[in-house]
């Protein structure tokens, strides 16, 4: 993967740029970085025979409800007749692609692929909400002499839930593992070897295996790409607010040397100018990768029927359901006595005869990272208050 390469490549020079204490080209090297990052496309195509229930998989992935403005439209007859992109709604480089059913006569399964453009995507997701037909195993064959990867969900397993709830011996554990197996004999009888299936209910993503779905993707995805996919995924366990809090922190230590590279100007106030500037660019960002920012919310509550007003009840730090502007960040800065008596510390150090400025690059350092740190910290706690709230 040439482009996780560059990505290693300039992680490399940004440490070696540290090492040697030379704060501009550490930080210009950061830049870069993380305009690569941003601009790293991660493309999902979703696909199985009609009315397996794939645009309704796309509306959960990308946290939307099927009536949702934007959202892949559903119907109980085949409505996507092309290929149609659906990007994310905070992360546009991340983009589900509703494919055509399989097999219709627009779309023969011998020339699937081709007609579909299969060069673009990442990975494969192939939907069935019964059993995996001759088409899904073509298909599947396809995908594999292309070398991509491909994955099977059965959908609407919540169907099977309700029906295997009936009997007076269920276990769920144990209705799942022989729901899958069947799926496993049945692909395998086909000619798939070690096919990996999951069973998901798109309405519950909680439920079920698509939390190992995500596990599985995010282990066969080169690294440069596996960022993309986190912070795209909505909130479906505590563990994905984890990672997403891990991934995040890893990265603030970059954030924190462009501060450092700002404060080593000998203009008064510029440090905190390009630091405030800065962090409101960050911090939208962890809103986003929380889903926290107001639209977020709002699908939230449309998903889950829980009242927007009741999630925002459960949320503590300011900077969630709401705009980030610079006046916010400031105020809200204002109010970490210890950050905001290292700020004024960082000011006056400027002045130190011929130390001052490393002096002064030193202390911004270390105010933006706890200044960031603290933040995400908040922001993940209301993340977690936000889903136990929603999903009990």
């Amino acid at each position: 993967f040439a482009a996780a390469d560059v990505i290693d490549c300039f992680r490399e020079e940004i440490d070696e740029a540290v090492l040697k204490n030379d704060q501009q080209a550490a930080a210009a090297k950061i830049k870069e970085l993380m305009m690569k990052e941003n601009n790293i496309k991660l493309n999902i195509a979703i696909t199985g025979e009609s009315g397996a229930g794939k645009s309704t998989f796309i509306n959960a992935l990308r946290g939307m409800s099927d009536d949702d403005e934007g959202a892949a439209p559903t119907g109980v007859t085949e409505t996507t007749m092309k290929v149609t992109p659906y990007p994310h709604p905070n992360y546009p480089n991340v983009t589900l692609w509703d494919l055509p059913g399989i097999g219709t006569t627009r779309f023969p399964a011998d020339k699937y692929l081709k007609l579909v453009g299969f060069q673009k995507f990442d990975f494969f997701i192939i939907i069935s909400d019964t059993r995996f037909r001759e088409n899904d195993v073509k298909l599947a064959q396809e995908i594999q002499k292309m070398k991509k990867k491909f994955y099977f969900v059965r959908s609407k397993i919540d169907n099977n839930m309700r029906a295997e709830g009936r009997k007076k011996d269920f276990n769920e554990d144990e209705a799942l593992t022989k729901i899958r197996e069947y799926c496993i004999k049945g692909l395998q009888r086909q000619g798939i070897e070690s096919p990996q299936v999951f069973l998901v209910f798109s309405f519950e993503l909680h439920l079920y295996n698509f939390p190992l779905l995500h596990q599985t993707l995010d282990r066969d995805l080169p690294a440069h790409k596996r960022d993309a996919l986190l912070c795209a995924m909505p909130n479906f366990n505590p563990e994905i607010i984890r990672k997403k809090k891990q991934a995040l922190r890893s990265k603030v230590k970059y954030w924190a040397t462009l501060s450092a590279a700002g404060a080593a100007v000998p203009v008064p106030g510029l440090s905190i100018a390009v630091d405030a500037a800065l962090l409101v660019g960050v911090v939208t960002h962890y809103v986003h990768a929380f889903g926290l920012d107001i639209p977020s919310l709002k699908r939230l509550s449309a998903r889950t029927g829980v009242p927007y007003a009741a999630l925002c009840d459960v949320i503590i730090s300011p900077l969630a359901a709401a705009k980030i502007t610079k006046e916010l960040l400031l105020k809200v800065i204002a109010q970490l006595g210890s950050v905001a008596a290292l700020i004024v510390a960082e000011e006056v150090s400027r002045w130190i005869p011929f130390i001052g400025i490393l002096v002064s690059a030193g202390r911004s350092f270390t105010t933006t990272y706890k200044i960031l740190k603290l933040i995400l910290d908040k922001l993940a706690d209301d993340a977690q208050r936000v889903f136990e709230r929603a999903l009990g």
